[in-house]
């Protein structure tokens, strides 16, 4: 089954050792010229190779040149449509439909290994096992490479199609569905954390060989289809753009740190400048006196860190509503001639979370505090918890269920069962989104908090914007199309948990990913935690009878300055 090394095929290794954990930080996006769809990669040396499924190349890449090599000119049709990539020795896996194949560089035609009932999606080989990941079949199967004998399989995480890598005693699994890649033990199969990828889409990740159980850098590929405006000259002459999709693929640096007395997994982060700046343009004659204007400020996480805050255009004072920060700004009178532009904008360190927690951690989670119960189990936003249908969804949502994290899990899942995405003129209350079954990312979480606070579970509203997740796309103006909001929940013992509106809600009936249950990308931006973004007071009222939107025009503007190093 192996073969003697081929030199011609395999040049000198480059000179900088990328894989050793102290030059991490030279590692950087790879984008292989003529690739279309990477769907493996895995080291030779101190070289990537990469498989093309569509073009059906299997690619030699240097990681510090991008100088990229068609491993296989005359046998590019037996690799159309292959998935995963692993090396052994001399020896190269791939699967293709049900069955897995293996080759050698100096002998490129396929030999056929095993055949499964369902498709295989990835391959590894340690030594003499061969692990086989089918996302149909929700197993990773495990061979002994000699007899192909079927040794034993175990589930498979996440809900989408994924590819294996061995890592030391760690068994990897890389989910394109779930944008995450699973650490398992390679004997057992038990789960010991998972971090999400800064990119959605990944299709493959790789070791350097060199690397060790403790070391926390990978390479990852992805392959998406993107959108963009193409100028066709054959349009009419007025309006030549067109939108078009064009494909998407490229292999980047995978950052990760697991912390298991904190229970959190951090992975690749940037440094962003956010910037929320009001344009005062009021529609209508308007006079307020003694006005107090209040915009939230980002906040210091697990995930984020707030380097700085400047004012823009005017000063603000600050104040801390409910261990929240926000900026408030003052006009002694405001007038429908009066124009200002005043915001501010803050450097912040952002990492992507997953906080890794099971069923059993909590288990014994000691009751709510009274305090908690008053603050956070009340409808205290419109939540319509008094309404017969809220509350009999509320019971039926959680069964006969106990388990805080479990309950908490089935409620998001009823409310995907019920619910679809759509944007919304406004926020309804909970009882009108479920009777009609369609609901704004503000109107999922309006009715996730009803039904959790109905069954015991302390909930908040987060927000408020997301930073566009163009992470290639360095000091431009980058500017979110909507305001977004999710929300955390608390475990008593814990602390408080993320989880997101409706992003994992992909599907009509499941099963749904839990990427973002206890857990959030590096995108989010975490303002206003369970207070008010914006509030208006005059002379010490709230102001009522005029709206922000009424006001004002909002400017909201992100700049991804750079990618954080690794996580210390």
């Amino acid at each position: 089954m192996h073969s003697e090394a081929v030199s011609p095929i395999l040049p000198p290794a480059p000179s900088s050792a990328l894989g050793s954990p102290g030059l991490a930080t030279s590692r950087r996006t790879i984008r292989p010229i003529a690739a279309c769809a990477l769907q493996g990669v895995c080291y030779l040396g101190e070289y990537l190779l990469a498989l093309d499924s569509v073009r059906g190349y299997v690619l030699r890449i240097n990681p510090t040149t991008n100088d990229t090599t068609i491993l296989n000119p005359q046998h590019t049709e037996e690799f159309i449509q292959a998935e995963g990539l692993a090396a052994w020795e001399n020896t190269l896996w791939i699967g293709r439909e049900n069955s897995v194949y293996f080759f050698t560089l100096d002998y490129l035609a396929l030999h056929h290994f095993y055949t499964l009932p369902y498709p295989v999606t990835g391959v590894a080989v340690w030594e003499n096992t061969v692990y086989v990941a089918s996302q149909k079949a929700g197993y990773i199967y495990i061979f002994e490479r000699e007899s192909r004998r079927l040794i034993t399989r175990l589930p498979l995480p996440g809900v989408g199609p994924s590819t294996l890598a061995i890592q030391g005693e760690m068994l990897w699994v890389c989910d394109r569905v779930e944008q995450t890649v699973f650490c398992l033990d390679r004997a057992t199969g038990e789960q010991h954390f998972s971090v999400l990828t800064p990119f959605d889409s990944p299709t493959g990740i790789a070791f350097a060989p060199q690397a060790t159980s403790t070391d926390t850098t990978a390479y990852v590929c992805y392959a998406q289809e993107e959108p963009y405006v193409r100028d066709n000259p054959n349009n009419n002459l007025d309006s030549p753009f067109e939108l078009s999709y064009r494909d998407r693929t490229f292999i980047h640096p995978l950052y990760f740190h697991y912390n298991p007395q904190t229970h959190i997994a951090l992975s690749n982060g940037y440094l962003v400048e956010m910037s929320y700046v009001e344009e005062l343009q009021p529609l209508e004659q308007v006079q307020l006196e003694d006005l107090e204007w209040r915009i939230a400020l980002p906040t210091d996480t697990d995930r984020q860190t707030v380097r700085s805050v400047e004012s823009i255009g005017l000063p603000f004072t600050e104040e801390i509503q409910q261990g929240q920060r926000v900026a408030v700004f003052k006009f002694p009178q405001l007038t429908a001639n009066e124009r200002h532009i005043f915001g501010w904008k803050a450097q912040l360190e952002i990492r992507a979370i997953k906080y890794q927690l099971t069923f059993e951690d909590v288990e014994k989670a000691p009751p709510l505090a009274a305090d908690f119960q008053a603050k956070y189990l009340i409808d205290d936003d419109e939540l319509a918890m008094d309404t017969p249908i809220i509350q009999a969804a509320a019971r039926e949502a959680i069964g006969t269920e106990t388990n805080i994290l479990r309950k908490m899990l089935k409620i998001r899942n009823y409310v995907y069962d019920k619910l679809s995405y759509a944007l919304t003129p406004r926020i309804d209350t909970p009882d009108i989104v479920l009777d009609r079954g369609i609901g704004s990312c503000g109107e999922y979480v309006g009715l996730l908090l009803a039904l959790a606070r109905l069954n015991g579970i302390a909930c908040r509203t987060v927000g408020r914007y997301k930073c566009p997740p163009q992470a290639d796309q360095r000091h431009l103006p980058l500017e979110p199309d909507y305001n977004h909001v999710w929300l955390e929940f608390y475990i008593p013992g814990v602390g408080w948990l993320p989880m997101e509106s409706n992003p994992d809600d992909i599907g009509e009936t499941g099963p749904y990913p839990t990427r973002f249950f206890m857990g959030l990308p590096w995108y989010h931006a975490e303002i206003a935690k369970g207070i008010p973004f914006e509030t208006l007071t005059a002379q010490g009222q709230r102001v009522e009878d005029v709206s922000i939107g009424e006001l004002a025009l909002n400017h909201v503007r992100f700049v991804i300055l750079e990618e954080l190093p690794p996580n210390a």
